[in-house]
């Protein structure tokens, strides 16, 4: 198919049509009136009642929610230390010869490709282990053990980009550093995570979306005392769609693009900013005859 076909244009309107317009269904139907469980097939008129609702302590998501959210924050934080300095630790270890250095060399590198399985298993696989490792060796079901499981899932994606962006980074401005005198704590706080933050950054974003959407294994790990906001959305589809669900998701797609539009705003003014700079850097060293 040529790229300026009017079939190109067909097919490019046909999968916007797919992607977005069940969104829209979800958008345009919570304002829907209706209170019953087959809101999404008979309109009746525009309503904020499942706004003002979607907090409510027994019928609404308030405390699933801020359960998801907790879990999501200590999951990450954690998961950010531990795929952070194993990010450094694999990408800046040093190379030893000899027989006892391939062997070490090996076995890290092993160790690599196991720090990564946790996101090729299968989730209903890696929930069965997790259960049965927690029940083996007495952590109860809760917060703990849902922490600890989206931890294990979480950390390969920030250990991923991590050491990814680490391995593109010139190792000489840590050796500059240390030739300056600074130590290697100073080195790792002043220099490489500096440097590695754009990634980490990245990596925490992507483990936080991972921990919210999760819902295999946190059915396996959960307890009755805590309930994740896709679990609580889950037992409430079970014979139809109740209209919270709707104005839920609404709320939840309003704050992602919001945060997209920010984003977009802060790069355009950074690159406002270092056009600015450079054009001011050229008229400088010009005299001022740059046209």
């Amino acid at each position: 198919m040529k790229k300026n076909s009017p079939w190109a244009s067909f097919y490019l309107a046909l999968i916007l049509v797919l992607l977005y317009l069940p969104v829209l269904m979800v958008v345009l139907f919570s304002f829907n009136s209706n209170p019953g469980r087959t809101a999404n097939f008979q309109f009746e008129g525009f309503s904020l009642q499942w706004y003002r609702d979607l907090f409510d302590p027994v019928t609404g998501y308030g405390t699933a929610l801020t359960t998801s959210l907790v879990l999501a924050g200590w999951s990450v934080l954690f998961s950010a230390v531990i795929g952070t300095l194993g990010a450094i630790g694999m990408v800046r270890r040093p190379r030893r010869r000899g027989l006892i250095g391939r062997a070490g060399h090996a076995a890290l590198g092993a160790g690599e490709q196991i720090a990564v399985l946790p996101i090729m298993i299968p989730e209903i696989i890696l929930g069965l282990a997790l259960m049965a490792l927690f029940s083996f060796i007495g952590i109860p079901f809760g917060m703990p053990a849902l922490v600890l499981s989206h931890v294990a899932f979480c950390v390969p994606y920030i250990f991923i980009t991590v050491k990814g962006r680490l391995a593109s980074l010139d190792p000489g401005l840590e050796e500059a550093a240390r030739d300056l005198g600074a130590t290697p704590l100073k080195v790792l706080a002043t220099v490489t995570l500096p440097l590695s933050f754009p990634a980490i950054l990245s990596g925490c974003l992507l483990a936080f979306a991972m921990s919210m959407d999760d819902f295999v294994i946190s059915f396996f790990v959960n307890g009755p005392q805590t309930t994740t906001l896709p679990l609580k959305v889950y037992s409430s589809v079970k014979v139809g769609v109740p209209p919270h669900v709707n104005a839920l998701c609404t709320v939840m797609l309003g704050v992602v693009f919001t945060l997209v539009a920010l984003g977009q705003l802060i790069q355009a003014g950074n690159l406002k900013r270092k056009d600015r700079l450079g054009y001011a850097g050229r008229d400088g060293l010009t005299g001022g005859l740059v046209p």
